[in-house]
C-alpha cells in the first residue's frame, strides 16, 4: 500500500515540476526540486489528506499528541 503513495509522489514531481521545466544542469535541478517541495508540502492541497497541505496534518498531529495538549483531553 505504501507504494501507491510513493508512486503517486513522483508522478506529481515529474508532472507538475520535472517536465514542464527540462531543467538544463543538475544545480538548476537541485534547486527546481528543492522549491517543489517545499510548495508540495507547504501550499499544495492533497485529496487524500481532505485537502490539507502534509505540513497541517503534521502540525495538527503534533498538537494533539503532544503532552500538554493529552492533559485536556477527555
Amino acid at each position: 500500500m505504501t507504494m501507491i503513495f510513493v508512486e503517486r509522489l513522483w508522478r506529481s514531481v515529474k508532472y507538475e515540476e520535472v517536465y514542464p521545466n527540462g531543467y538544463d544542469t543538475l544545480d538548476d535541478a537541485y534547486h527546481g526540486l528543492h522549491r517543489y517541495f517545499k510548495f508540495y508540502n507547504h501550499q499544495r492541497p492533497h485529496q487524500a489528506l481532505d485537502y490539507q497541505t502534509p505540513a497541517e496534518v503534521y502540525a495538527n498531529r503534533a498538537t494533539i499528541l503532544s503532552p500538554t495538549s493529552a492533559e485536556t483531553l477527555p
